[in-house]
């Protein structure tokens, strides 16, 4: 638009008549330089004549004498060009014209001119900055005609009068101020400049279209006559047809129909509502251990309610003896000095060691199995918490198991006590998980057990005590086995990967040889029964066979290594009789036997055999252990239905299945075989105890 003002400038000073033709006002010589002087000025008017003669004429045109000029049209003006093309597209735009119901009250918004932009919107004040702007350029341009208009005085004062004459700059008149010159040529013109007038003084806030609609009813035609003295005709014709058409589209309420023709706003079917959780009324107390505490058993303050199990096991064992003194059976001494008699009474008896022991045939062996049965009197709660080691005593006449659990008790029932309590005793011994548990072969009356929390314990029920002979609060325990023939030295295993000897006839409490090994997370220590000096242990994905003679060194070397194995080890035993096999249970769900009859760098793969080891964190996990009465066969639990306790051969054959519809009905992880006679055990993750016996 601000090209079209320049070019307008510029044409102004050299105005073409409609209706003359042009003529040259040079004329040029045939060498085509210019012609001479004195022909210049006898043929060439002066701009002087030019603006005189146009202001004259222009006059003439705005008093509507006769013989007036005809206008030039309203397209044609190169000032008016963008704003017609501007209205033209407006009128273009049916809903545009739905805006034009809210501008009914042209008068109230010329008088109040200052609170009219805060009222419209974004798109409106733009169009009316632009036609302010057109007007103040229109009228600076008629200012400097009339400046130099000083020959004709009459002329001038005519002009001047005839601006005086019209309305003051309001915002929906001043922007076509330009237009007092003109008339419409057609009655589409006037339609246009009403809708877009109508468009400028939109306002969507039905309150004020209210009070507006209000005002125009009560304006009398005398006051609006009054407020149109200073306006044209086409001024006065143009607002006329502005407030006609406010009130024919606020009598057919286009806004309000077009807004009931919407389509309602559908629901989402995917939609998720999220349910507000329930809030906890109730206070929960959060436990932390005396540990995270930075405090002692001794500073720690009494509870008023009774210490549970879970409470027991972060509280370790004072260092020293505890009396054989259940804590089942407290005020019964009778019937704790009858178990301790029948104890020491049978351990008494010549034990026959797997050393000595005939190994039966195959077919005898599976017919020894097959006599074996549950009974409902051999059932029952031995510990409280879950299964975690199972030992039998090696008496021949007298049946006596004991059992380790999680929290750290340990268990001993008697089944041949037919008495109300069923001949069951526990003690308290340690604080946490009791991984290994064991009747010494060499002197049957002592059970000496293992637990987690850096003790080992022997139970001597000559003494009727629970010696402690070895003990590291710093140090978790995971596994022993008797190192010497006669019992005296063990070889226990450290999480830590770790070996310790401890000889239970020096005084004290501490280890007589300490090595590192280069194994993770060492399970179970399994010494040969003829090679006492090696000792298979099984970590946490290897599996390595080491000489104890090196453990002054430094880092225990292996001797050798047995392969295959992808994931954790979980036991790993020398066969009881020869230590010609090594068996092992493996987190990948198969059990290995291996060849160890000649170690040398490489132990050959026997057999391996797939088998369901996935356990959970529920259960114990599974470990496969020899029969010591016959070598090449192995016992392991199971987690098929119905629930079974299996018998696998070394060759990979399945030579018997323990179960029991109405009395086995759990699984038990943890299972082990009497020496001599045909009695099985098996523990489950409730504490209970199922002995298969003929």
């Amino acid at each position: 638009m601000s090209g079209c003002r320049a070019q307008h400038s510029k044409d102004m000073k050299l105005p073409v008549m409609v209706g003359q033709e042009s003529t040259p006002n040079m004329v040029k010589t045939t060498n085509g330089g210019p012609a001479s002087l004195e022909h210049d000025v006898l043929t060439t008017p002066s701009k002087r004549d030019y603006r005189k003669k146009r202001l004259l004429e222009e006059n003439h045109h705005l008093e509507g004498g006769a013989g007036k000029r005809t206008c030039m049209s309203l397209e044609g003006s190169c000032v008016r060009r963008p704003l017609i093309h501007l209205l033209s597209n407006l009128k273009a735009e049916p809903e545009n014209l739905q805006t034009s119901r809210e501008n009914s009250d042209q008068e109230a918004a010329t008088e109040k001119k200052s609170d009219l932009p805060a009222k419209m919107s974004k798109n409106n004040k733009c169009l009316v900055v632009r036609l302010e702007r057109l007007a103040e350029e229109s009228g600076n341009l008629k200012e400097k005609f009339d400046h130099e208009n000083d020959i004709n005085q009459n002329n001038e004062s005519n002009i001047r009068a005839t601006r005086s004459t019209s309305a003051p700059r309001t915002r929906s008149v001043s922007g076509r101020n330009l237009r007092n010159k003109i008339q419409a040529d057609t009655v589409e013109e006037e339609e246009a400049e009403s809708a877009a007038n109508s468009i400028a003084n939109l306002n969507l806030n039905p309150e004020v279209v209210e009070e507006k609609q209000s005002i125009d009813e009560s304006d009398s035609e005398e006051e609006s006559d009054q407020d149109h003295m200073g306006l044209s005709a086409y001024e006065r014709a143009r607002l006329k047809n502005i407030k006609e058409n406010a009130k024919f589209l606020n009598s057919i309420k286009l806004l309000e129909s077009a807004a009931s023709l919407l389509p309602p706003k559908k629901k989402n079917p995917n939609r998720v509502v999220k349910r507000e959780k329930p809030q906890n009324t109730h206070s929960t107390v959060v436990r932390r251990s005396m540990r995270l505490q930075n405090l002692t058993p001794s500073e720690a303050k009494q509870k008023e309610q009774a210490p549970t199990v879970e409470e027991n096991v972060q509280v370790m064992k004072p260092p020293g003896p505890i009396e054989m003194i259940p804590v089942n059976q407290q005020n019964d001494n009778k019937a704790m000095e009858q178990f301790l008699n029948m104890w020491s009474s049978i351990s008494q008896e010549t034990v026959k060691t797997t050393s000595n022991t005939h190994v039966k045939a195959l077919k005898s062996y599976e017919n020894s199995l097959n006599k074996m049965k549950l009974r409902q009197e051999d059932v029952a709660k031995v510990v409280p918490g879950r299964i975690s080691s199972v030992a039998i005593h090696p008496s021949r006449s007298r049946t006596l198991v004991a059992s380790g659990d999680k929290y750290g008790n340990v268990g001993l029932w008697n089944l041949e006590d037919n008495s109300a309590d069923m001949g069951i005793y526990t003690f308290e011994l340690h604080s946490r998980y009791v991984g290994c548990l064991s009747f010494c072969p060499w002197n049957s009356a002592q059970l000496l057990s293992l637990s987690y929390d850096g003790t080992v314990r022997c139970g001597d029920v000559t003494r009727t005590v629970f010696d402690e002979i070895y003990r590291d609060e710093e140090e978790n325990f995971s596994s022993f086995d008797f190192f010497s023939s006669d019992g005296s030295v063990l070889i226990v295993s450290h999480w830590d990967s770790q070996l310790s000897l401890v000889d239970r006839r020096t005084p004290g409490t501490t280890y007589e040889g300490r090595a590192p090994v280069d194994l993770s997370g060492p399970r179970t220590v399994s010494v040969h029964p003829l090679q006492r000096e090696l000792c298979v242990v099984a970590g946490a994905g290897d599996v390595c066979v080491y000489d104890v003679r090196q453990l002054s060194q430094k880092k225990l070397r292996p001797v050798l290594s047995l392969p295959g194995h992808t994931k954790s080890v979980q036991s790993a035993y020398f066969s009881p009789v020869s230590g010609n096999r090594i068996l092992t249970t493996c987190a990948d769900d198969r059990l290995r036997v291996f060849d160890s009859s000649s170690l040398s760098s490489t132990v050959p793969l026997l057999t391996s055999i797939r088998h369901n080891n996935f356990t959970g964190r529920w259960l114990s996990r599974f470990r496969a252990v020899w029969d010591p009465k016959q070598e090449d066969c192995f016992v392991i639990g199971s987690m098929e239905r119905p629930r079974q306790i299996q018998v696998f051969h070394e060759n990979g054959n399945l030579v018997h299945n323990f179960w029991d519809a109405e009395n086995l009905n759990s699984v038990c992880s943890i299972n082990a075989m009497h020496p001599t006679r045909s009695i099985l055990v098996g523990g489950n993750s409730s504490g209970r105890l199922h002995v298969f016996r003929d």
